[in-house]
């Protein structure tokens, strides 16, 4: 069956069997993961030559290090000789990785520099070292942001993320000096869940907020201001699947951690991050918002936590998690917001143990047969197109709607249909500007 048969993006109503059938996590594994431009590092975990972090790209196991020249290199973690994993460390500095099987070793660029009885294999016909290095990806980064593909067909990052590269500025590029992650690597839990329940969350549901975090009253989150669910003044914004629901609130999630000197710094950088960005984008800067970029790559801005969910089969997830914040922002104001994202998106977190009991839930409940044969709605309308040429992309007014989760879906349906990347769409290829 067509991946389009299964999802209705028009009308907006899903199969519930994209959750849950194995041969559907297959292909996606395949036309999704493999495709794709997926995130594996901010340049500020591998500053240093020889520096390295190991990550996921679907569920093929890799290795991101910065090179003696500065490149960042991404490769397959895995031992060409009899396919071991090569480096079992989360993140470090070296000089090389040495296979703990056959002691195989490759320099920081992937490439196989020497192994046991050298003379053997060298004496073999038609054996070259250069044949078995670590496989490498494709390497691109977007102000800070690290992705890559394995795909040699692929577009490029800038026509990957299209337009939303213009909304990505709004917390890539509020302050001079660029972005880092707040040092002490990620935090990592596993959740039960389909890997698209979080990353479609995070697209556009704020919906869920209202009874989900708020017990269905209106109001906030914090004692001095946070989250309020309106229509008004707020937008969903799409781009090649990549989405991000927000209002204009400025402060709006960042006051729902509840830290009144942070609020007060945060408003103190209010006219600087305007001037630099423009008034509408400067609203967005921590505002009641979140987004994902396609597939698996999710951020809250206010939070300022970043998130990929790895695949780890059609029912387990596994989440990376890290606050990210400007470089020249004060140590003080740091640990601030280190320590607000913990008591809200953490494992532990206040408002993350909400949502991982509901997407655990929505997947576990398909295990009836019944069931699973039901579809899923995705039909709140959104208010209207927005009548602004300053807006890039797929724009609608309001934050409650399935505008950008059906656009999610319509991604994922042209992905796994997709023979090749010819017949996958872009839209926002050109470098993205818009007027203030």
């Amino acid at each position: 069956m067509r991946a389009r048969d299964l999802v209705d993006w028009e009308f907006g109503t899903v199969e519930r069997r994209i959750f849950w059938d194995e041969a559907i996590y297959e292909r996606e594994l395949e036309r999704i993961f493999a495709r794709s431009w997926l995130f594996v590092a901010h340049e500020s975990q591998i500053e240093a030559p020889g520096s390295f972090v190991t990550t996921y790209m679907g569920q093929d196991s890799v290795i991101a290090t910065r090179g003696d020249a500065g490149a960042v290199h991404v490769f397959l973690n895995s031992c060409p000789h009899r396919g071991n994993r090569v480096c079992f460390a989360d993140s470090g500095r070296g000089r090389q990785f040495t296979c703990n099987y056959h002691g195989w070793t490759f320099g920081i660029d992937g490439a196989l520099k020497k192994m046991p009885k050298m003379g053997l294999y060298k004496s073999t016909p038609g054996f070259r070292m250069a044949d078995w290095g670590l496989k490498p990806a494709r390497v691109e980064s977007y102000k800070g942001l690290v992705f890559a593909t394995f795909e040699t067909e692929a577009p490029s990052l800038g026509d990957w993320l299209g337009d939303f590269r213009w909304y990505l500025d709004a917390v890539l590029d509020a302050e001079d000096g660029g972005t880092e992650f707040l040092p002490g690597g990620a935090t990592r839990s596993v959740m039960n869940c389909n890997w698209k329940f979080p990353a479609d969350n995070f697209a556009g549901d704020i919906y869920h907020a209202l009874w989900t975090h708020l017990g269905g009253s209106e109001p906030t989150l914090g004692r001095h201001g946070g989250v309020k669910v309106e229509n008004e003044d707020s937008f969903q914004v799409s781009a090649n699947g990549h989405g991000w629901e927000f209002n204009q609130s400025f402060l709006g999630n960042a006051a729902a951690m509840g830290d009144r000197d942070l609020l007060r710094y945060m408003r103190s950088r209010e006219a600087a991050i305007t001037a630099r960005l423009g008034e509408f984008r400067a609203k967005m800067w921590g505002s009641v918002a979140s987004a994902t970029i396609f597939p698996n790559f999710s951020f809250l801005p206010g939070y300022f936590t970043f998130r990929t969910f790895q695949p780890k089969g059609p029912t387990v997830t596994e989440i990376h998690a890290w606050t990210l914040v400007p470089k020249n922002m004060p140590e003080d104001i740091k640990d601030r917001f280190r320590r607000g994202s913990m008591r809200t998106f953490s494992p532990s977190g206040l408002l993350e143990m909400d949502d991982g009991e509901n997407w655990e839930q929505s997947t576990t409940a398909n295990a009836g047969w019944v069931t699973r044969n039901q579809r899923l709605c995705y039909a709140m309308a959104p208010p209207g197109e927005v009548g602004r040429d300053d807006l890039p992309g797929d724009v609608t007014a309001g934050q409650l709607s399935d505008a950008n989760q059906r656009l999610f879906y319509k991604r994922w349906a042209e992905m796994m249909d997709a023979e090749s990347w010819a017949d996958i769409p872009l839209a926002g290829a050109a470098p993205a500007e818009a007027a203030e």
